[in-house]
């Protein structure tokens, strides 16, 4: 059994890992990516390819008249509060704009899903549709990220790149939007499946989903945070299913990433809920170990035993009798 003391540990230290590679990225030029062949995995964890990173096309740009968050040409952003922030209504309000066009353009995005369509091609068209509606896509230069969304195929736990590999029969993907409308961010995610996908694939999905959904059922006001991670880390091992520690929520509002830091392991941290806080909560699953790596890229965080991972997401609101999804 794992202590909560080993496994946040474990967690700064790859925090700290992360923020070294973005910080390195972040003063270098581009990083060329060589084009890999998907390998073709039959197991106990079930029937999919092994991806790793093909070739991703140049940035994109964001026209002068979008609002833009600071990172936007410097790839540094403004650092987010130590403390978790109580917004007042007027950020409340502006909160539910961002969260309701994020999770609008993630939905559209499901129809454009087929087996034969690159990630790139994904990327492009959610591009234009983030900035049709007068926003900017979150993720694009934050830290020197190289695209607009977040793309994440079977073993790819997080921050996948959008590239052009075809997406293949059976592929489940994780599709990342986090847009930044009139100065607030609405962050959210959600697995799609690719053609027909085999059991164990759909199951790790639909697990996924259920450890969000009950630990949202629990958020309100004077609640510890450590109950998120508590009832997910539940949840997963009963299904099987393990949960990705180093993989937090975040608070999120004019930044995009701030306090609190949300576990999605079992913990004893003592931190309460207040109404007015807002943060996501995006639990990530594996069908096998809970150890990731981040590869040449800098952003591309896999599996170390190529088991699947599947991801989802919302921003939640805490209001003074329970909790808002404010990206549904």
């Amino acid at each position: 059994m794992r202590s909560t003391k080993s496994i946040v540990q474990m967690v700064q230290s790859s925090k700290t890992y992360l923020l070294n590679f973005l910080k390195t990225m972040s003063k270098s030029g581009d990083v060329k990516i060589r084009r890999f062949v998907d390998i073709h995995n039959d197991s106990s964890f079930g029937k999919y390819a092994i991806v790793q990173p093909w070739v991703v096309s140049e940035k994109v740009t964001v026209p002068a008249y979008i609002p833009q968050p600071s990172y936007s040409q410097s790839m540094v952003p403004k650092n987010g509060p130590v403390m978790p922030e109580i917004k007042d209504e007027y950020q409340i309000e502006c909160m539910r704009h961002s969260c309701k066009l994020a999770s609008r353009i993630l939905r559209q995005a499901g129809a454009l899903i087929e087996p034969g369509i690159t990630t790139d091609f994904l990327d492009k068209q959610i591009h234009d549709m983030i900035i049709g509606n007068g926003a900017y896509p979150s993720p694009l230069n934050y830290h020197g990220f190289p695209k607009s969304i977040c793309t994440s195929v079977n073993n790819i736990a997080c921050h996948g790149i959008p590239d052009n590999r075809p997406l293949q029969e059976g592929d489940i993907l994780n599709v990342d939007v986090t847009v930044y409308l009139n100065g607030y961010h609405g962050d959210c995610s959600a697995m799609f499946q690719v053609g027909e996908v085999d059991s164990e694939g759909k199951r790790l999905i639909t697990v996924t989903e259920l450890c969000l959904k009950s630990a949202i059922e629990i958020c309100k006001p004077n609640e510890h945070f450590c109950n998120i991670g508590n009832v997910i880390e539940k949840t997963a091992n009963e299904h099987n299913l393990n949960v990705i520690p180093s993989l937090l929520g975040h608070g999120i509002g004019t930044y995009f990433h701030g306090a609190p830091d949300i576990y999605h392991f079992a913990n004893d941290f003592p931190a309460r809920m207040k109404a007015g806080m807002t943060f996501t909560i995006e639990p990530a699953l594996s069908q096998g170990t809970t150890e990731i790596e981040i590869l040449e890229d800098r952003w591309t965080t896999c599996t170390v035993d190529n088991s699947r991972t599947a991801q989802v997401e919302h921003t939640i609101l805490i209001t003074d009798t329970g909790c808002e999804i404010l990206t549904l």
